[in-house]
């Protein structure tokens, strides 16, 4: 129902349980993100993070001082690994006194998840109302325990405003001019949302293509012109350099080629990766255009973002962020088709929570991919995306083969649960 018009638009069903729930659910994760470990413990506490931000600003701070970003390290050691249009991006954000940026780019960040729940909303065919807005607050602040939302506050991360633009894409008709800016923009900041465009060449939505490569184009043309010598540094060396974010081995990188390397000790052969996340790439795509085809938009969006990090060679955990659309899209089955769909919700949202694991009683780790090595469980929990992956992608394919299209879709078979409001309202979604 992607791209309808207003007044086919419908509200969200009511239930007095969802909200008493996540009331108590945003309660606990508030308690959860805040009270286990002080929020200002250096290194580790939520507000005493912002490492991310920082590089951003000094990007934006080099490119007004003509100072290469890709020389060497910049702001606290760290490398510079965005594109030259990043920086140019990042400028209004090295406006901004330091004193102030990390407390407005948290906040900002909380805004953009609420506004990336609200837009999935839209993709699923509501109607943006009271209630709506209220149960999405609510929402957002229990996102806020999970991992990838978790370390996007933390390091003051941009991956959420970079979901907004894709969602927004997605949420627009398919007749707009604009529909395809946003995945292009992304994709100039940072590469990996590109892989969105063959989403949209798998659907054959062509001009939303080729508006989002025209997009891209352009941030790489923006660059060269203002910047030319970082620029020609990065498209023709920088680029191919995957050696500069971090060992493939570490638990934090939560790829698949993260997962192989720590399997075989780093051993396995780049082939191997290349032709796993390509065969996961079509298959991933060949569901995504099943599902959207059969009315699934946000499933449909919400694979191909977490496709997106598993195939891309290295995903921290707040790449994980396409974990909030399919969320979303979970509640939504529990609350038209069946509660059972609760236990999906329950699932996913404890095996990617921000679990903290204190190892001494200095030394804190948050996380379950973190925990332990020495643990047996280990080999899963330090793989803990790609688990949670596996069955996402399985499940999509077989929903997918078994729901029918729009045109031929059915009122569930089952009973609509009594709490909720106007049910002969509620969206047509095949079980």
């Amino acid at each position: 129902m992607a791209g309808s018009e207003a007044g086919d638009r419908v509200p969200l069903p009511r239930s007095l349980t969802l909200v008493i729930g996540l009331v108590v659910s945003a309660t606990v994760a508030a308690a959860l993100v805040l009270g286990p470990i002080d929020p200002w413990t250096p290194d580790i506490g939520l507000f005493a993070g912002g490492a991310d931000l920082h590089v951003y600003r000094d990007g934006g701070w080099r490119v007004q001082h003509d100072l290469p970003l890709y020389g060497g390290p910049v702001v606290l050691g760290l490398l510079y690994t965005y594109t030259p249009f990043s920086a140019l991006a990042f400028v209004p954000l090295e406006r901004i006194p330091g004193a102030y940026v990390d407390d407005l780019w948290m906040a900002l960040n909380l805004f953009v998840l609420a506004a990336c729940i609200v837009l999935c909303c839209r993709i699923l065919g509501y109607r943006i109302t009271p209630y709506l807005l209220l149960v999405t607050a609510l929402g957002t602040l229990t996102c806020t325990f999970l991992e990838p939302v978790r370390t996007t506050l933390f390091y003051g991360q941009i991956n959420l405003v970079l979901m907004l633009w894709v969602l927004w894409d997605f949420s627009r008709p398919n007749s707009s001019r604009l529909r395809g800016v946003g995945t292009g923009i992304s994709a100039g900041i940072k590469l990996t949302p590109a892989y969105f465009v063959l989403v949209f060449l798998a659907l054959r939505q062509w001009r939303t293509a080729a508006v989002a490569i025209s997009a891209f184009l352009a941030t790489v043309g923006v660059a060269w012109a203002v910047i030319p010598g970082d620029s020609r540094q990065y498209w023709t060396s920088t680029f191919f350099d995957s050696t500069r974010i971090a060992d493939n081995r570490h638990p934090s990188n939560q790829s698949l080629r993260g997962t192989l390397a720590r399997l075989t000790d780093g051993q396995a052969p780049l082939w191997l990766w290349f032709v796993l996340a390509a065969a996961i790439t079509v298959v991933s795509i060949l569901v995504s255009v099943r599902l959207y085809e059969r009315g699934e938009h946000l499933l449909a969006v919400a694979l191909s973002g977490l496709t997106m990090a598993v195939v891309s060679p290295y995903s921290w955990s707040h790449h994980w962020v396409w974990l909030i659309p399919l969320l979303v899209w979970l509640v939504h089955r529990a609350l038209t088709v069946s509660r059972l769909w609760w236990c999906a919700v329950a699932g996913l949202f404890a095996a990617t929570a921000a679990w903290p694991y204190w190892w001494s009683t200095d030394f804190i780790v948050i996380g379950l991919f973190l925990y332990p090595p020495s643990w047996p469980v280990a080999p899963v929990l330090q793989n803990i995306y790609l688990v949670v992956y596996v069955p996402v992608l399985v499940a999509s394919a077989v929903f997918a083969g078994r729901t029918r299209p729009p045109a031929l879709a059915t009122v569930p078979s089952e009973p609509v649960d009594p709490v909720l409001e106007d049910p002969p309202h509620l969206p047509l979604r095949s079980a």
